[in-house]
C-alpha cells in the first residue's frame, strides 16, 4: 500500500476521537520514529509504499491510539525544553506549562540574588518529584555550575529519570524517599554523595489534582498517566506545598528561591500559604493557557 493512501485511512480511522491536525500530526511523527521519513520525503516521493510487515506495526499503534493510550507513551519519548526524554507509564508526560516553569527558573538564575549570582559560583537545586527528570535535567543543561538533586517516591520512575539523565548527558543526584515523611532535607537518605548544608533553589511539580476535579481530566491521561503523580484528597490539596514550604524554611539558603507549578484554582490558596511561612517577593503566574500556574517565594 503506498504510504499517502496509508495516510489518509489513518486520519479517518482517527477522526471520531480526534481532530484532523491532530490525527496528522500523530502520523507524521510515527512515520518519522518507524521509517525514519520526514513530511517533505513524502511530498517528494508520493509513491512510497509500506510493506505488509510494516502495516502490521501501523494498525497495532493505531489500535491503541484508538484506546486513547497517549502517543508519546507508544513512541517511547518525548521533547521538553528542546531536550528529549524517555516516558513510559511510570511518569508523567511533560507539558509545556512545565517548560515555564523551567524557562523561569533559568531566567531568574542570571540576575543578582541577595549578595550572589547565581551563574558566578556553584549553585545547589532540588527537585522534588522529579519524575521523568525533565526539571532536573533541562536545568542542568542550561544553568551553568549547578549541583542539582532530585527526589521521587517511585523506583520507575527513579530509573526513568536516570536514564534520561544518561541520554542527556548530566549528572544529577537522584534519591528515593517520601517527601511527606521527610522533616528534614539535611537528613534525606544518601549513600553516594554528599547533601549541601542548603540549597539555593528548592522546585517542585507535586501532585495537585483534586479529586473533584477527573472529570475535567480527558481520558487519555486519566486511563494511562500515574495517578500517584496527579490527584490529591479534595480536604487537603495542599499537603506536598505545605511540607516542601516548611522544609524550604529550614533548608534554602538566605535569599533562595522557590519554585511550584500549581493547581490552577488555588494561586491565592499558595500566596496565602507562602507569605503565612515567612517568605517574600511572593509571585503568581499565568501559564500560555492564561491559567495560574506557578508561583515563587524568596526565603
Amino acid at each position: 500500500m503506498k504510504i499517502k493512501e496509508y495516510r489518509t485511512l489513518f486520519i479517518q480511522e482517527l477522526s471520531p476521537i480526534y481532530d484532523i491536525d491532530e490525527a496528522e500530526s500523530f502520523f507524521y511523527l510515527i512515520l518519522q520514529e518507524k521509517q525514519k521519513l520526514k513530511r517533505i520525503d513524502l511530498a517528494l516521493n508520493p509513491d512510497l509504499t509500506f510493506s505488509n510487515d510494516e502495516i502490521l506495526i501501523w494498525n497495532s499503534i493505531l489500535e491503541q491510539l484508538k484506546k486513547e493510550i497517549p502517543i508519546q507513551y507508544l513512541l517511547g519519548k518525548t521533547c521538553f525544553y528542546g531536550l528529549e526524554f524517555e516516558v513510559n507509564q511510570n511518569v508523567l508526560i511533560p507539558r509545556p506549562e512545565t517548560e515555564e516553569l523551567v524557562e523561569w527558573i533559568i531566567q531568574s538564575s542570571k540576575y543578582e540574588v541577595g549578595s550572589w549570582k547565581l551563574e558566578e559560583r556553584s549553585i545547589t537545586i532540588l527537585d522534588i518529584g522529579t519524575g521523568s527528570g525533565c526539571i532536573a535535567i533541562s536545568l542542568a543543561k542550561n544553568i551553568p555550575n549547578a549541583r542539582i538533586f532530585a527526589i521521587d517516591v517511585s523506583d520507575g520512575a527513579l530509573a526513568t529519570a536516570q536514564k534520561n539523565a544518561k541520554s542527556n548527558k548530566v549528572e544529577i543526584h537522584f534519591i528515593k524517599t517520601d517527601i511527606l515523611k521527610i522533616n528534614d532535607l539535611k537528613k534525606l537518605p544518601t549513600s553516594h554523595f554528599h547533601l549541601p548544608a542548603c540549597f539555593d533553589i528548592i522546585v517542585s511539580n507535586p501532585p495537585y489534582v483534586r479529586e473533584l476535579e477527573k472529570v475535567e481530566i480527558k481520558k487519555n491521561v486519566l486511563d494511562n498517566e500515574p495517578h500517584l503523580a496527579l490527584f490529591v484528597e479534595d480536604d487537603d490539596a495542599l499537603i506536598f506545598y505545605r511540607k516542601i514550604v516548611a522544609l524550604a524554611q529550614k533548608n534554602l539558603s538566605p535569599n533562595g528561591q522557590l519554585f511550584f507549578e500549581i493547581n490552577q484554582y488555588l494561586g491565592k490558596e499558595m500566596i496565602d500559604l507562602l507569605e503565612k511561612m515567612g517568605f517574600k517577593n511572593v509571585e503568581l503566574r499565568e501559564d500560555i493557557y492564561g491559567n495560574d500556574r506557578m508561583i515563587r517565594g524568596t526565603r
